[in-house]
């Protein structure tokens, strides 16, 4: 089997295994929360993922996009930062409120004028840049799973058919 290919199908069976709930950004564990004033003094940025990173710079690439096989693995490399995409993640109702976002609020609210702070010392900026890094990491998702589909590619370099998805 090629590197790629090995890489591909290591890719989608560590997603296989993984919760499917469609996210924007991953939710905050005990570290994140721990970590909260420090990213509110921006000692602590969070770095932005190298397949992010390519996705701002031009989310229709289409260069090496030749294969289904190829598109498969960017979706998949998308997939491990991004979480499941919408076409096979699972509404899980109210979890708009978690531990971890609980725990951060608290932990948040012991800085005072938090929200200066985090203009002053650039915390927010770096928070502006990682959110709009994940909202082109969904472009350039939903535009691979669309390339898929006009190149006759079978799922997942294409849509799951809706009918499939539950």
């Amino acid at each position: 089997m090629r590197p790629s290919l090995r890489a591909a199908a290591l890719m989608l069976g560590w997603l296989a295994a993984a919760p499917l709930a469609a996210q924007v950004m991953p939710e905050p564990d005990a570290g994140e929360v721990a970590k909260t004033p420090l990213r509110d003094l921006n000692i602590d940025g969070r770095d932005i993922p190298e397949v992010l990173v390519a996705a701002e710079r031009d989310p229709y690439a289409t260069a090496g996009l030749d294969q289904c096989n190829a598109i498969v693995a960017d979706i998949a490399a998308l997939d491990g930062i991004l979480g499941a995409d919408y076409d096979i993640a699972e509404d899980r109702g109210g979890d708009r409120i978690s531990e971890g976002r609980i725990g951060q609020s608290v932990v948040g609210s012991i800085l005072p004028f938090r929200g200066i702070l985090r203009e002053v010392t650039g915390a927010a900026e770096n928070d502006r840049r990682l959110r709009a890094a994940y909202t082109a990491g969904m472009v350039r998702r939903a535009f691979l799973k669309g390339w898929g589909l006009g190149r006759g590619c079978a799922y997942p370099a294409r849509p799951k058919a809706a009918a499939d998805s539950r």
